[in-house]
């Protein structure tokens, strides 16, 4: 445990930094699961609604630190893939 006045106020500042980041990937992973689902069910306005609302998350998980701008690109690209695959059938 920190003993001095400022570890002490850089362990708090950890814990509250922590659960932000934690809800916000959690918010984050929600959406992708929606998706995904959603694409798996077929639904193609449910999926193409859906993804317009998870690359937004993406972006705002981007800007906030959450995940890297190329993790975010390479999420968007596979699943508007997966998303065109069920357009087309």
């Amino acid at each position: 445990m920190a003993n001095h006045i400022s570890a002490l106020k850089r362990a708090r500042q950890t814990e509250k930094k922590t659960a932000v980041n934690r809800a916000n990937k959690s918010q984050l992973r929600t959406t992708l699961r929606s998706l995904r689902e959603a694409i798996v069910a077929g639904d193609k306005t449910a999926a193409t609604a859906q993804y317009r609302l998870t690359t937004s998350e993406l972006d705002k998980a981007v800007r906030k630190g959450v995940i890297h701008d190329n993790t975010a690109s390479r999420y968007k690209s596979r699943l508007n893939a997966r998303l065109k695959a069920v357009a087309a059938k």
